[in-house]
């Protein structure tokens, strides 16, 4: 596990067409605006493989899946653009998990807070443990999920997503998660979701790749409008980042 100051991602392609996309960065695995513009670039690549079957979505490591957006890279936001195009930046990854010829299994290991419950959302199949808790902070910070939110009330509803937004510093277990439809499965460790997602892809790479194109285009119908929507809600993040009581926030979390 190899650290750069932005984080790293790496593609690897099994003889029988399952493709892992990893992700990592030290501070528990958060998105960076060049880590998010790379997990957009390699599932696309990934995606457009002719050899690839199936997609892993993964991050390195033993605690967080994904902590969200970098706080440190948000206080550097100083202009209504520069906000709006790091809030893009998650929106190119859900989209390019949307349009995706692949099925794209999401491996979550652990906790999963703002952008990470958005990859989660983006996912086809998401394999979870027990720790794998989940929060949506972005109203603590004076900010919305108005990025994710698409993704995430697909896939868990309206009444379970208003939940998840104003009880706004409270997680949700994996449990809950998955009554909800954001997991599909739940294991007790990681040892054992490792080996349900080892067998799970194994077998969706022997099926069919047309049919497997064809549950792709079915699970996402009515998202042909996401990359206007989801342009138009990252300027509204990219504006209220700048606000005072957003900034003041986010200097309180990291000086905590």
């Amino acid at each position: 596990m190899t650290d750069t100051p932005n984080g790293n991602v790496t593609l690897t392609t099994s003889t029988d067409g399952i493709a892992t996309i990893s992700f990592y960065h030290s501070a528990q695995n958060s998105l960076p605006a060049a880590l998010l513009q790379k997990l957009t670039d390699t599932i696309t690549v990934a995606g457009n493989d002719a050899l690839t079957r199936i997609i892993i979505l993964k991050s390195e490591g033993g605690r967080a899946f994904c902590a969200g957006a970098s706080f440190d890279e948000l206080l550097q936001i100083k202009d209504k653009q520069a906000g709006a195009e790091f809030f893009s930046g998650f929106a190119n990854v859900i989209n390019a998990c949307r349009k995706s010829p692949k099925i794209i299994i999401a491996r979550i290991q652990g906790k999963a807070v703002g952008g990470g419950v958005g990859l989660a959302a983006a996912a086809d199949y998401c394999l979870a443990t027990e720790a794998a808790s989940i929060k949506l902070s972005e109203l603590a910070i004076g900010i919305g999920p108005f990025v994710i939110s698409p993704a995430v009330i697909r896939k868990i509803g309206l009444p379970a997503f208003s939940q998840l937004t104003i009880r706004a510093v409270d997680f949700q277990t994996a449990q809950w998660a998955k009554e909800k439809g954001l997991y599909n499965e739940v294991y007790a460790d990681i040892s054992s979701m490792d080996e349900g997602l080892a067998s799970l892809a194994q077998k969706l790479a022997s099926y069919h790749p047309q049919a497997l194109v064809g549950l792709k285009q079915i699970l996402w119908e009515g998202t042909g409008d996401w990359d206007q929507l989801l342009t138009e809600r990252a300027a509204i993040s990219g504006e209220l980042v700048l606000s005072e009581f957003t900034q003041h926030a986010l200097t309180g979390f990291l000086n905590k």
